[in-house]
């Protein structure tokens, strides 16, 4: 009964059991909601993939069967999330994914020994941080609140350039910023904000469904859907397991580890957030432990797939922010869909075709509410002067050089592979050094 009580969302009025982690409701109530999580993060989880699979010339049928196991993975992995396994899983609503962070050196790597390099210092450096999960209790105590508000708040800043890059038509698009995407995109924003006003009770939480479902409809007028390789996708298929032969370099896994103490780091902020934004509460050591030992253990799981590491999805956490919606079946229901877009290749054709400017149209109120939350976990800290030292100088060095890369120019290239565009992991390295330096009475004089 105690447990149950510490698993509700934040208000009161919010009765409803979507709003309650193992709050009983319909599957024709779970599915929408479920199909909501997909549709936020799939552009984002298949496109680290094609990034290092492009960078290592690997054919495209090649290509194409990862991003099926990435689906599958990620849904596994989410599934883990929601019902644990003895230490494995943190039992939250946390929705994982292809990480970005280890894009740029994935692509070093992966020029220089070639894939199956990637995926050895992939199951080495995920078995490693799936050890590290196993004991955070012992080390978390070294990322007070403060540390841990300042993550958060800068996981919202690092989005909202993914947010507007999607809005005006995606990264790399030689017509980016033209009026159409600028259309679709304010189209789908409005119908969110227009849904979410007008519409009644849980239905209301449903507004980046039906924002994703006119600004599609929106899109294919305005010829931006893709639906050309419908034709030639299989009906079903199956992973197939090492599909590349493992090589192990000491160079490569140890870059790579220091990765994954990054996305570590992301995925202590994410389930921070999650709890305070979805449940009125701090995680707890159970909950970051597990939540880590997925991201390690399924991340190395990916590797022997084929498959790029998992790790929690940012982009889910805003969506649970605006929504409040933390109903386990309803959310296992979109790792339900995504292992079924695994299997199915035909449904992975059709949700891969959602255009980057109906996903930005959606994505930035849901990115904005990260920052709002990180912002009120930092006035829940405190306003103390080495409060205010720890936030101000973390998140303006952080944010402030990860704009400008060059100024990472005399570091080492390992460092500028995990630091010159990472504002998360800056952010988390500086508050925690300004955690140890400054004296415990600083005060304002």
């Amino acid at each position: 009964m105690e447990e149950q009580a510490k698993q509700q969302p934040q208000g009161a009025a919010l009765t409803d059991p979507i709003y309650r982690f193992d709050g009983q409701i319909s599957l024709k109530k779970a599915i929408p909601f479920g199909l909501q999580h997909v549709l936020a993060m799939f552009v984002a989880n298949i496109a680290p993939i094609l990034i290092v699979t492009g960078a290592v010339k690997m054919p495209t049928e090649q290509a194409a069967a990862l991003i099926q196991a990435a689906m599958i993975m990620a849904g596994v992995g989410s599934l883990f999330q929601m019902f644990p396994v003895g230490h494995l899983g943190s039992r939250l609503p946390i929705i994982m994914g292809i990480s970005f962070t280890f894009v740029s050196t994935f692509c070093v790597i992966g020029a220089k020994y070639g894939y199956g390099a990637i995926l050895g210092a992939a199951l080495v450096g995920g078995c490693l941080e799936g050890c590290l999960g196993l004991i955070a209790r012992w080390w978390r105590r070294f990322i007070p609140p403060i540390v841990s508000a300042s993550v958060v708040t800068s996981i919202g800043f690092s989005l909202l350039g993914i947010g507007a890059n999607s809005f005006g038509g995606g990264v790399g698009n030689p017509h980016f910023g033209e009026a159409p995407f600028m259309i679709v995109g304010t189209v789908t924003l409005l119908s969110c904000l227009i849904f979410n006003i007008k519409a009644r009770g849980f239905y209301k939480q449903l507004s980046v469904l039906f924002g994703l479902i006119v600004g599609y409809i929106t899109a294919f007028f305005f010829g931006m859907v893709d639906l050309s390789k419908l034709g030639s996708a299989g009906l079903f298929s199956l992973p197939t397991p090492l599909p590349y032969a493992l090589e192990f370099h000491p160079d490569a896994i140890f870059s790579v580890f220091l990765i994954f103490l990054v996305s570590a780091t992301e995925t202590l902020g994410d389930t921070s957030a999650l709890t305070v934004m979805g449940f009125g509460r701090n995680a707890t050591d159970k909950e970051i432990e597990g939540s880590i030992c997925v991201d390690g253990f399924i991340s190395a799981l990916s590797s022997l797939f084929g498959c790029l590491p998992i790790t929690s999805f940012s982009q889910n956490v805003g969506l649970i922010a605006m929504t409040h919606v933390v109903n386990r079946k309803a959310v296992a229901s979109g790792a339900a869909i995504m292992i079924l877009a695994g299997l199915f290749p035909v449904l992975g054709v059709i949700l891969a075709s959602l255009p980057d400017a109906v996903l930005g149209g959606c994505t930035l109120m849901m990115f904005g509410s990260i920052v709002v939350s990180g912002v009120r976990m930092l006035g829940n800290c405190g306003y103390s002067q080495r409060n205010m030292t720890i936030a101000a100088l973390s998140l303006s060095i952080g944010i402030g050089f990860t704009q400008n890369p060059a100024i990472f120019k005399i570091f080492p290239d390992l460092m500028k592979s995990v630091f010159a565009e990472n504002c998360v992991a800056v952010v988390f390295v500086v508050a925690v050094l300004l955690n140890f330096i400054l004296p415990d009475n600083l005060e304002m004089k």
